[in-house]
């Protein structure tokens, strides 16, 4: 098969259509914080509410995700393997949910926060450093931002409700709340100070 050329030029010149056309831009056909609308029944208010609050979700949920893929690789100590894994485990999780509150950012007809630097000015977690922190501190920064999407994920549920955006709530209150509550659970259970291979005799 051969591949189909047109004359573009006097001189007989020829291109190739199957050439692809590179470093291509546009102009922005919707800016971040604007709405097109969709037919869901919703007020446009109450949607540009929930798009803000799901896209300040999503940009916590993607700090706390490379928190815990920096603890992961950066994790040391006894309990190395263990703790390397369920990280790793957590993070995997994590990043389901924020699909799921991108996509619903989209679906309401709104522009979901995306790229790193634009997640780092939104966030409200704490930034960490670059190096190492020892092993109690790296597991104490997890929960901290966990109990930061917790409390905006409870403010989303009560917001999506008041704005009767039922399935924003549903995604919010049976996907998105019990695994960071789940998951706090198991980082901070780690911070218990009990003694890991003995304990006091008796008498």
């Amino acid at each position: 098969m051969t591949t189909k050329t047109h004359t573009m030029s006097k001189q007989g010149a020829q291109t190739i259509e199957a050439q692809p056309r590179f470093k291509q831009r546009s102009y922005e056909i919707q800016q971040y914080g604007q709405l097109h609308a969709m037919p869901l029944s919703l007020p446009e208010s109450a949607i540009k509410q929930n798009v803000e609050c799901l896209n300040q979700l999503v940009a916590d949920s993607i700090t706390l995700y490379n928190l815990y893929k920096k603890h992961h690789w950066q994790m040391t100590g006894p309990t190395f393997y263990q703790l390397h894994l369920l990280l790793d485990e957590h993070a995997e999780q994590i990043e389901k949910t924020i699909d799921l509150l991108a996509e619903r950012v989209q679906q309401l007809g709104g522009v979901t926060i995306a790229m790193p630097h634009d997640v780092a000015e939104l966030t409200k977690i704490e930034r960490p450093p670059k190096g190492v922190e020892d092993v109690p501190a790296m597991l104490s920064r997890l929960v901290s931002a966990h109990a930061t999407v917790i409390q905006g994920v409870r403010e989303g549920i009560e917001l999506s409700d008041k704005n009767k955006d039922y399935t924003t709530n549903d995604i919010l209150s049976s996907e998105v709340l019990p695994l960071q509550e789940m998951q706090t659970w198991f980082i901070s259970q780690h911070l218990v100070d009990t003694p890991f291979s003995s304990m006091k005799e008796e008498g």
